[in-house]
């Protein structure tokens, strides 16, 4: 039972399982003197924008977001919080923890202001969160990709916490499994076909962003997920010919039906999940096309995204990679990937040992 757990318990609990910020573990004093938490700057040259989308169809209903390159008055358009209060309010309540004691982190991202029309189409890269998560979760990477131009489109699941127009609060929900994030991915990629093609798919039909469809390239489509979010990534690309390439950030690879074999790159950043087991192994022999599997020394399972940095504000430190070290892989690696493989650059960090990453192991 969740009610027996400790703090801690709660914390590791939710980490291997790929859930959200879970923002547990000790809660003192000082930490609560922390009213608002940061999040790292993206290094990009653009501003972003974002969006918020209520997608709903037959049998399927999801909130997504879409992060992109904004001009330069961005920043007259209000910034978007890191996650709304409502479903963040749950997010702690869930944790043992005092929902007025945390704000969250303000975002790089500009609310619906226009798209950098001066760049052209650009690529379109997806998430899909861990297990109990949401789509925020890994804002650093996210923020980092648009601010080098991709347009990213992150998905909360039904496995998340999120909130629908109208106050109606969704909070995640047993037996949802990678197969489901697929059937969720593959739904919002229709519907960015649509934004392409001059149509709004939002439930409500609010207005989307100046210049939003002329800027989607889907010729240039990757994805990317964390957990349970990197197994779907890699399921996705089985049964969709239209993601390209694909990275998962320590991705367990279990599901039914399995994974099968796939020739577009595939990359593995790992740290709990990695080779030596079973899953994993098998995983990457169905790997026939480019593929790369690096490791961080000291990684944990939520070393890939937004938690040991915003832990760490809270006074808790998880595994021996400092959350500074964290952001700066988070911040290089899947750049480089999908620079790569989507604009056909290449990347000397993805050939071997780097001395910019000593902690960055290359696994053959």
């Amino acid at each position: 039972m969740t009610t027996a757990l400790t703090r801690r318990h709660l914390l590791n609990a939710a980490l291997a399982a790929g859930a959200a910020i879970p923002l547990g573990a000790t809660w003192t004093p000082a930490a609560q003197a922390k009213s608002r938490l940061t999040l790292p700057r993206p290094t990009g040259p653009y501003p972003i924008g974002t969006v918020s989308l209520h997608l709903a169809g037959r049998d399927r209903e999801v909130m997504a977001s879409i992060w992109y390159p904004a001009g330069r008055d961005a920043r007259r358009h209000p910034p978007a919080p890191w996650m709304d209060d409502a479903p963040l309010r749950e997010l702690l309540v869930d944790n043992d923890l005092d929902p007025d004691a945390v704000t969250g982190p303000i975002t790089a991202g500009h609310a619906g202001t226009p798209v950098l029309h001066a760049l052209g189409r650009r690529p379109v890269v997806l998430y899909s969160h861990g297990s109990g998560g949401h789509r925020s979760e890994a804002t650093t990477v996210v923020q980092e990709l648009a601010s080098h131009g991709y347009l990213v489109v992150t998905v909360d699941h039904g496995d998340s916490y999120t909130e629908f127009p109208g106050g109606r609060l969704r909070v995640p929900a047993d037996h949802v499994l990678p197969w489901d994030h697929v059937h969720d991915i593959r739904f919002v990629l229709d519907r960015v076909e649509d934004i392409a093609a001059g149509r709004n798919p939002d439930a409500e039909g609010r207005k989307l962003p100046a210049g939003l469809g002329a800027a989607l390239d889907l010729r240039r489509v990757g994805m990317f997920g964390w957990s349970k979010g990197g197994t779907a990534t890699a399921l996705t690309m089985n049964v969709d010919p239209r993601v390209r390439a694909g990275l998962s950030f320590d991705g367990p690879m279990e599901s039914q039906p399995l994974v099968t074999d796939l020739s577009r790159p595939f990359m593995l950043m790992t740290a709990e999940y990695r080779r030596g087991t079973e899953p994993l192994d098998r995983f990457w022999s169905l790997l026939h096309g480019w593929r790369l599997n690096v490791q961080a020394e000291g990684a944990v399972h939520g070393s890939y995204v937004d938690n040991p940095w915003l832990l760490a504000q809270l006074g808790i430190s998880e595994g021996e990679l400092t959350p500074r070290q964290g952001v700066r892989i988070q911040q290089a690696y899947p750049l480089a990937f999908f620079d790569l493989h989507l604009r056909n650059r290449r990347q000397r960090l993805l050939e071997g040992p780097s001395p910019a990453f000593p902690k960055v192991d290359y696994l053959p």
